[in-house]
């Protein structure tokens, strides 16, 4: 069995309170009564009043709260296999892991700005299916186009720079392996949201551009860095910073937000360029554009594995309400004498 709201419960607790108020309100009575005719004269006065007869309707009251309570907390059990249409687009969002994502121009640095603008994208993406890229010198789906937000979620908390082993940036390779993740047969509905400070240091991005646009995938990205640029920090085990990288001529890297670059390649497919921001407002900006998109209808059949049963013992209260209110606490003619 299974409780929906299972905080109700709590309630049963004040059923032993009840009970006390019950005892206490019984005997409050018959010490008025003495106080009022004598002790002597008290059970000449309440002998139409059935004792028996108000321990059952106190029983009663007592069921009817209880049963009210377990209503409330909706018991459930059975299994019901349902089919859930939804109406969305299918969103792949592609993760720059590449080492440059280290660098802390944005707070706390450009992969963790990202993960957070990519979370906040999913929970708005009511709706549509998602799957997540992470690439740097190559790329791999790391979950594929789901319903399921949370596994997205879930392959979103452990990406890192470094867990594609290849390094370098390589844009080319992500759209690719974003528009071979879609559906081929299907000429809209596919979008593709690059999460990148636009460095690309293997090329090919053009020619990755054009293959996404004749197989109708929209791009979109958010730029996370500044022009300026910052250094790419390495760090022991501990998180303290020992040196910076360096080119092979032993210079310190300086690595920076390519925007202009990132705005051509979107405006190519009928996307649109953002720049990532501390308040995520262009997260919201983004979402809103792509929810303009014509959508599809997806079908999935899901398990639900509880169905209420409140009926059950809501029928009991009513009983047991219904029973407590006919019941009269004064004897049966006859039966005093």
């Amino acid at each position: 069995m299974h409780w929906a709201k299972p905080e109700y419960l709590n309630l049963l607790w004040a059923l032993p309170v009840l009970a006390a108020v019950f005892v206490w309100a019984f005997r409050r009575r018959r010490k008025r009564v003495e106080l009022l005719v004598g002790p002597s004269l008290a059970p000449r006065m309440t002998r139409e009043f059935s004792r028996e007869k108000a321990v059952l309707r106190t029983v009663l009251i007592a069921g009817f709260f209880c049963f009210a309570i377990l209503a409330a907390a909706r018991p459930q059990w059975g299994t019901r296999l349902e089919t859930v249409h939804r109406k969305g687009v299918d969103i792949l969002v592609a993760l720059d892991t590449s080492h440059s994502m280290n660098a802390e121009d944005v707070a706390p640095n450009r992969l963790m700005k990202a993960r957070g603008a990519i979370r906040r994208l999913v929970r708005r993406s009511e709706g549509d299916r998602i799957g997540l890229i992470t690439f740097s010198g190559s790329a791999a789906v790391d979950c594929p186009l789901t319903l399921d937000h949370g596994a997205v979620e879930l392959f979103l908390d452990i990406s890192d720079t470094g867990r594609i082993p290849e390094p370098g940036t390589s844009l080319a390779s992500a759209i690719e392996t974003a528009t071979g993740a879609f559906i081929d047969r299907e000429r809209k509905y596919k979008v593709l949201v690059l999460f990148t400070d636009g460095e690309d240091l293997e090329g090919q991005v053009d020619r990755a551009v054009r293959e996404a646009k004749e197989a109708a995938v929209i791009i979109y990205a958010v730029g996370v860095g500044t022009p300026q640029g910052m250094p790419i920090p390495i760090r022991d085990s501990g998180g303290n910073i020992v040196e910076y990288r360096k080119d092979p001529e032993g210079r310190v890297v300086i690595s920076r937000l390519d925007e202009r670059s990132l705005a051509g390649m979107t405006s190519e497919t009928g996307g649109r360029y953002f720049r990532a921001t501390t308040p995520e407002g262009e997260i919201d900006s983004l979402y809103n554009d792509i929810s303009s998109l014509e959508k599809k209808e997806f079908e999935s059949g899901l398990f639900q594995n509880y169905e209420d049963r409140f009926q059950y013992p809501l029928a009991l209260a009513l009983l047991f309400l219904f029973a407590a209110l006919w019941i009269s606490e004064r004897r049966r003619p006859g039966a005093s004498w």
